[in-house]
């Protein structure tokens, strides 16, 4: 099974999630600059919030790829809205992308708002969603 993990992250709250995903099922975290080599089972998309919507490297990372996206997993951050599973999903739908109905989100740190976070147990939960996503597809 070929997993991935691609991230856009500007403060690294997502970036920070990225890599205990990356982590937790070994393979490396990456920028959604850098496309999919190939055809991947599993891809675990990171994205935060931004004046209320994903960035628009997000968007062009999901329709360049779209072909390679076996099953897409949500994971983001924010400070105060909820988490991306919406927009990214709205998004998946349109290219044709399969989307878990499973996703991580945590709060991310942002001027004196959840100072410290993600946090060491928001980091053991991404892990934890990214080894039951893996073990879930391999079934």
């Amino acid at each position: 099974m070929t997993v991935a993990v691609r991230y856009w992250s500007r403060g690294g709250n997502t970036k920070k999630l990225a890599e205990a995903i990356a982590d937790a099922v070994g393979v490396p975290a990456e920028t959604v600059e850098r496309p999919l080599d190939g055809k991947t089972d599993v891809v675990f998309l990171g994205s935060a919030v931004y004046a209320a919507g994903v960035d628009e490297e997000i968007k062009r990372f999901l329709q360049k790829n779209r072909e390679n996206i076996g099953m897409l997993y949500n994971f983001s951050t924010a400070a105060l809205l909820p988490s991306t599973y919406k927009q990214v999903s709205k998004l998946a739908l349109e290219y044709g992308i399969p989307i878990s109905e499973r996703e991580y989100h945590c709060r991310g740190a942002f001027a004196l708002l959840h100072r410290n976070h993600p946090d060491e147990g928001d980091l053991i939960r991404a892990r934890a969603f990214a080894k039951l996503a893996v073990e879930k597809a391999g079934q």
